[in-house]
């Protein structure tokens, strides 16, 4: 009987934050997009977060089957940040921060406390460190193509390219070209198998 209510609850949850979700300017939505508690979504007055059907926003631990240690965080902050997020894909508790330009294609799997974010956040500023704290990076495009799993605990760094297929495991870094149908894993990150 809790099961049940808890359930039902949940359902009832969902469907009002879809509904406060359809509202937020400059998130578009096909009306299929399934949230699971309030994700953070952030959206510059120019920039724009696209969701595609059938994708599932899980911000809840209830039935996930890991520790999530935050909601879904959806940020195009800056000017002309895009966030693409293509059909049937599912993103667990995992943030994902376009300074420049984010792609996330069809079928994806991406698991809690997962870290996507293509920017450094501040410039190097190698010259004059005492001014880093006030500068902003600039993004490089991160593109996931197709059917790409990425497992609980990664990060994804700006200019990655993931090839349709491949696996990332749990707890790696990844930054540059990985290819298609491969596991790909560690710190730093290397094609562990390819198929």
């Amino acid at each position: 009987m809790v099961q049940k209510i808890n359930y039902i609850l949940q359902k009832i949850v969902s469907l009002l934050v879809g509904i406060e979700m359809r509202f937020k300017k400059n998130l578009i939505l096909d009306a299929s997009v399934k949230f699971l508690k309030r994700p953070s979504v952030l959206i510059h007055s120019n920039a724009s977060i696209k969701i595609a059907e059938n994708c599932t926003i899980n911000s809840s631990n209830y039935g996930y089957h890991l520790n999530m240690h935050n909601s879904v965080k959806l940020y195009a902050d800056r000017e002309n940040a895009t966030i693409e997020i293509g059909k049937n894909s599912r993103i667990n508790g995992a943030c994902i921060h376009a300074f420049s330009k984010i792609m996330i294609g069809e079928n994806c799997l991406i698991a809690a406390n997962t870290q996507i974010i293509d920017a450094n956040g501040h410039e190097l500023m190698m010259e004059t460190p005492e001014k880093r704290i006030h500068s902003s990076d600039k993004g490089k495009e991160i593109v996931i193509k197709d059917n790409v799993w990425i497992g609980a605990n990664c990060f994804i760094l700006g200019g990655t390219t993931i090839g349709k297929g491949a696996i990332i495991t749990a707890g790696s870094i990844v930054k540059g070209t990985v290819p298609p149908r491969c596991i790909f894993g560690g710190n730093p990150g290397e094609v562990l198998k390819q198929y």
